[in-house]
């Protein structure tokens, strides 16, 4: 099963504490989303919109534990085709918040994913957005 991430679970070393070693990584992105960070950070449909994140090779059973903890049991499976940076496309998972259930901020959070996206190359538009979400 391939699983778009965004935010900190773009870490493999995040999932690979959490028991989790994916087959494989590659920078993509989700075009028609945008990255929000509130508390937590999640995809929102938005027209003329890119969202970048990792799509990575995970066994269902090992995204759908990811996902049952507490911390992030409210994220919500949607498929999603994730461009990858030399223009092949695939089909993946990425598990978004629903609408409405994003709320607060979380400048520490910001910080993190803004430093895990400048370690994985993700543009600059898109660094510039965790910025805005609360890095300055």
């Amino acid at each position: 099963m391939q699983v778009f991430f965004y935010g900190l679970f773009m870490d493999r070393r995040l999932l690979a504490a959490k028991g989790i070693e994916p087959q494989s990584a590659a920078p993509g992105s989700v075009d028609g989303f945008r990255l929000e960070i509130g508390a937590r950070a999640t995809l929102v449909a938005h027209a003329g919109s890119r969202a970048w994140g990792v799509v990575m090779d995970v066994a269902p059973a090992a995204a759908q534990a990811l996902y049952a903890d507490d911390s992030v049991s409210e994220y919500v499976p949607e498929p999603v085709t994730v461009e990858l940076k030399d223009g092949k496309r695939v089909a993946a998972t990425c598990y978004n918040l629903p609408g409405g259930s994003r709320s607060g901020t979380n400048p520490e959070y910001a910080k993190a994913l803004l430093e895990l996206a400048t370690e994985l190359g993700l543009p600059d538009d898109y660094l510039d957005g965790i910025r805005r979400a609360g890095v300055k």
